[in-house]
């Protein structure tokens, strides 16, 4: 093993040179291959990457307003119901740090395609299972899905990170985080379109998005050539991603930590406002319930964007936008926590929420994808990714519990987590004045 010197930073040492474990030579992973692309094809590979963490979300959210069609079709109880959800959430939870090891070891290209074909063949089976009201076939359909859905979004970010410099990784994981959001825009309201063909019709439409994030993937997509072709051991990649943590694990566990917990809390509280918009006096259902959740997803969605493609490279202006992202998620979930009776200042809470949510998470994205050496970011992002999706996966049930008690308590406690969150950033999380590689 020889080591690759590379400027790093870490929380009281900002601008100090980092050594970092790299296989092979010792040059930057991760200096050669980023080719910055302009104009039109630039645009076209941002698009095809943004179609891979589209169709992950596509993949459970569209689902949702067919389950009780589901439990009446099948003859099941909510609970089975529920692990059409579940076990998909699991299955891609527990394979995604697999994917990422992959991803670092072959090509990320070599983990994505295979996976986007596995999620959308496995799609076509659980829909021949609700055809043939098999519910086992279903399920089964559902966990062969996670397993696929594991390779696609935690390492389109890593291939973002190997690919573009120079702050093109801001603005490209910018549209990618906004291209989650705005997937959980549609998605409801597309399966409940698809549902009025016929209940199962959104799990045959699925592979449909699956095949088109290949094809882009396939012809637009360039993976830059890997500098070091050695395959490191596996003993050796695991002790390389232990001394990677012992040496930037304090503001990189912060940061992902942070993430994490601005998804939970976004989607525990879209979660909670569904809820309650389907309770009197409001009864509100279907596609209209779809357009009101919408109004925060497009806050989330558009400030993602716009923050991506401000930040670059400066370090000072993403901790700014962090910092002022997390008060805004506090004060505005503290606020509802008073206020939620109000169904229209809940609204624009959650909106108010959704938007510090936007400033946070392509500034982390950002930091965390390139303050990693490419032999080991395919693993780190699919850490962040693996426990974004299980805060994902556990914030309704615990918003919904939780809820049963009291609403004041349940913003109460968000709001806590969100002012937690905020006091990692400021204390643990200091990024130089121009943030680049590790």
């Amino acid at each position: 093993m020889k080591q690759s010197t590379k400027s790093g930073w870490a929380q009281g040492n900002p601008g100090k040179v980092r050594t970092v474990q790299s296989g092979g030579t010792g040059k930057s992973a991760d200096s050669s291959g980023k080719g910055q692309e302009s104009g039109k094809g630039k645009w076209l590979e941002y698009s095809a990457l943004a179609t891979v963490p589209l169709v992950l979300v596509l993949g459970n959210s569209m689902l949702v307003p067919i389950l009780p069609d589901m439990e009446r079709e099948l003859g099941i109880s909510t609970f089975q119901a529920s692990l059409v959800i579940t076990l998909f959430s699991v299955a891609a939870g527990l394979i995604i740090p697999i994917s990422g090891y992959l991803s670092d070891r072959f090509s990320r290209k070599a983990v994505i395609l295979p996976s986007l074909a596995v999620y959308g063949i496995a799609g076509i089976v659980a829909g021949v299972g609700a055809v043939m009201h098999s519910y086992w076939l279903l399920i089964t359909a559902r966990a062969l899905q996670g397993i696929g859905a594991a390779g696609t979004s935690p390492i389109a970010m890593a291939l973002v990170g190997d690919k573009y410099r120079d702050g093109s990784e801001s603005e490209a994981l910018g549209l990618i985080e906004a291209s989650n959001g705005a997937g959980k825009v549609v998605s409801p309201i597309i399966g409940s379109l698809l549902a009025l063909m016929a209940w199962y019709a959104p799990l045959f439409a699925f592979p449909l998005f699956c095949a088109g994030s290949f094809a882009a993937m396939l012809f637009l997509i360039k993976e830059p050539p890997r500098e070091n072709k050695t395959k490191t051991p596996v003993k050796q990649y695991i002790s390389d991603i232990v001394k990677l943590f012992k040496e930037k694990g304090r503001w990189l566990v912060s940061a992902i930590v942070s993430g994490s917990l601005g998804l939970f809390i976004l989607f525990g509280v879209l979660f909670r406002l569904s809820d309650v918009l389907e309770e009197a006096p409001y009864h509100v259902d279907g596609v209209a319930k779809g357009g009101v959740l919408a109004i925060p997803l497009l806050f989330l969605v558009v400030t993602a964007y716009v923050t991506g493609k401000k930040i670059k490279n400066n370090g000072v202006l993403m901790r700014r936008l962090m910092i002022i992202g997390l008060a805004l998620m506090s004060c505005a979930l503290a606020a509802a926590a008073f206020m939620h009776k109000n169904i229209y200042a809940l609204i624009g809470f959650a909106a108010l929420s959704s938007t510090g949510t936007g400033l946070l998470l392509p500034c982390l994205n950002t930091l965390i994808t390139g303050a990693v050496d490419r032999e080991h970011r395919g693993m780190v992002t699919s850490l962040y990714s693996s426990l974004r999706f299980l805060g994902v996966a556990f914030g309704p049930p615990l918003f919904g519990w939780i809820a049963k008690r009291s609403d004041t308590l349940l913003y109460g406690i968000v709001a806590a987590l969100s002012l937690g969150a905020l006091l990692i950033i400021v204390f643990l999380v200091h990024p130089p004045k121009t943030a680049g590689d590790a």
